[in-house]
């Protein structure tokens, strides 16, 4: 979500947080900042919008200083204005924040009876303020901050920076992620590795509850209950955090086409020629139930999966959104697994979540593009999907290569609880690492995809339809259209349509079917038939089996590679997100960045 950058450095250090931030771009913002100290003085910048607007106006109103604090803002609290923007400042003390202060409004009243008034609209100004307020009573900076600490609830990243302070920071976690970067005389802050990759490879993660004091000479990092903690320094690789467009006109074309890649990978990791390649203490032979656990895109990824461990393994299989289960409180069985599926590993609906089954559960497993994640952290196992840095909002790749490690931990579930043999667990793995290949065919639809996509862009509904585990797919489908081309889309079980659906269908209302030539494929047509005979415009996704099959009366037919049925939803993938892609293209929206809509959503 929001993003946060800190140096102390040696040389002046506005251009370097406002290229960091630049880098923190894809989680999603509508405002910008930055702070800094110069000669003991704290001063701000602060704008509404693109970055490119805080840069025009650093080069009216310059910003000198080697210690600064930098900040990209997603609304929460106030509406995306220069005045709630960040940092927030209240006398010496000047914060950034990402999260939510849950009792901001009582910090408010403690505050107006010290006669400190509230002058933006936001929870994060109460921080500022409650540090000024300490200060005012005697105290120093830090111990100022640590005071304010114990005052807040809610889930927060916070970084500090103070006037008179040119060589101290204060950082602290609690919910939201956090990194210290390491350098030569100098050190960072940053929401992730990626904002600190351009200044440094050496970086600690700051655990749950920390906080860290942070001079040029080091960090002293504490845990929650204030005792002095060690947190190891990881090298991170830089090239795993390139966020460069290679060419391509937006991030999400770029990560589309490199699906392929990025799949072959995983499959070379999980899928060796030598057969599975999953930890051994992840063992599903006495397990009784799997509880799949996830948000958004995830969430569609674990939908698919379900199919695939009923099938393989024939164990019961509950599905749920992290927000509605961590609140439902539900039972567990201690001969239970539970997997927590997401991109960043610090979705904070999904980590609550785990929080909640750890001790309740055999084990917890975290299938996550970033190892080093809270969520990858704090699980028993952790499965990184190996998909490099995803910049698009709209989740793709990320989306291709969860499935095929849940896919991968469906076969093994199915070899564990001997339902599946010799024969076909090979011939099952072979059909997997087939799927680099045919990806690659069906990125060939790309320009007949954006030709299409000239007409869906006029439309004002446009419906998915599946069978099976394309049903999920319908629904991935769906959310990507609306997403980032702002069309109102909904995915349905193609036998859902008379249900209800049905009565929107008229001339002006695309479908878009997505039907290999399975077993439930005649069942799929006669719901096409349904929609055609009340004039609906049919786009039908299919193998050449079924388009040859399928009756005249489409308005469009994609055709793809003949595939498995288990793992069409994998293939499949890449024409629901093409039409996505595209129609935004044909729109002209913000690709990458889509309005209201942030990478990370790290609060709740």
């Amino acid at each position: 979500m929001c993003g946060i950058v800190g140096v102390l450095g040696s040389h002046e250090v506005a251009p370097l947080l406002v290229e960091s931030l630049k880098r923190l771009e894809y989680r999603g913002y509508d405002s910008a900042g930055i702070a800094t100290v110069n000669d003991g003085k704290l001063d701000r910048r602060r704008a509404v919008g693109k970055l490119v607007n805080l840069s025009d106006l650093l080069v009216h109103e310059p910003l000198a200083g080697k210690s600064g604090i930098g900040h990209t803002r997603w609304a929460t609290h106030g509406a995306p204005t220069a005045s709630n923007a960040h940092p927030h400042r209240s006398g010496p003390v000047a914060v950034v924040h990402n999260g939510i202060i849950e009792n901001y409004r009582v910090l408010r009243e403690e505050l107006a009876q010290a006669g400190i008034s509230p002058e933006t609209q936001t929870d994060t100004e109460t921080v500022a303020q409650l540090t000024r307020m300490f200060m005012d009573r005697g105290m120093g900076a830090k111990e100022a901050a640590i005071a304010t600490l114990g005052k807040l609830e809610g889930a927060f990243a916070l970084l500090w920076l103070f006037e008179g302070e040119d060589d101290l920071m204060i950082a602290a976690r609690k919910g939201s992620p956090l990194a210290i970067g390491h350098g030569d005389g100098e050190m960072y802050v940053g929401s992730d590795a990626i904002a600190l990759a351009p200044m440094t490879d050496r970086i600690t993660y700051l655990e749950e509850g920390d906080y860290a004091i942070i001079t040029r000479a080091g960090a002293e990092i504490f845990d929650a209950a204030g005792r002095r903690a060690n947190r190891d320094e990881q090298r991170i690789d830089l090239g795993q955090a390139q966020v460069e467009k290679a060419g391509y006109k937006h991030f999400m074309g770029k990560e589309i086409a490199e699906q392929p890649v990025v799949l072959a990978d995983a499959l070379r990791h999980y899928l060796p020629k030598t057969g599975l390649n999953l930890p051994p203490e992840l063992d599903f032979s006495n397990i009784d139930r799997i509880t799949l656990v996830a948000c958004g895109t995830a969430f569609y990824a674990c939908s698919v999966a379900k199919y695939w461990f009923e099938e393989f393994a024939r164990i019961p299989v509950e599905i749920d959104v992290a927000s509605e289960f961590r609140y439902r409180e539900p039972p567990l069985s201690p001969r239970s697994l539970a997997i927590f599926v997401s991109q960043s590993g610090e979705t904070a609906d999904t980590l609550a979540a785990l929080r909640y089954c750890q001790e309740k559960v055999a084990r917890t497993v975290a299938v996550v593009n970033v190892p080093t994640s809270s969520i990858a952290r704090e699980c028993d196992i952790a499965l990184p999907i190996m998909a490099g840095v995803e910049v698009g909002v709209a989740s793709t790749k990320a989306f291709t290569a969860q499935l095929v490690v849940l896919a991968v931990m469906a076969l093994k579930a199915g070899r564990d609880r001997d339902e599946l043999d010799g024969p076909t667990l090979g011939t099952h793995a072979d059909t997997l690492r087939a799927l680099p290949g045919l990806m690659n065919t069906a990125l060939a639809l790309s320009e007949p995809i954006a030709k299409l996509a000239e007409s869906l862009a006029e439309a004002q509904d446009i419906l998915f339809l599946g069978r099976g585990p394309m049903y999920p797919l319908a629904l991935e489908g769906a959310l990507k259209l609306k997403e980032i081309s702002y069309i109102h889309a909904e995915g349905y079980a193609s036998g859902e349509l008379k249900h209800g659906p049905i009565a929107l269908i008229d001339r002006m209302v695309p479908v878009i079917v997505m039907a290999p030539h399975d077993r439930l494929f005649d069942k799929t047509v006669s719901n096409m038939q349904e929609v055609m005979a009340r004039h609906g415009m049919v786009l039908l996704a299919s193998d050449s089996k079924g388009l040859a099959e399928a009756d005249e009366g489409t308005w469009a037919q994609l055709q793809l590679p003949e595939i498995a049925e288990p793992f069409a939803p994998i293939l499949y993938a890449i024409p629901a997100q093409l039409l996505a892609y595209h129609t935004a293209v044909a729109k002209g929206t913000d690709v990458d960045q889509p309005r209201n809509l942030a990478k990370s959503v790290t609060v709740e």
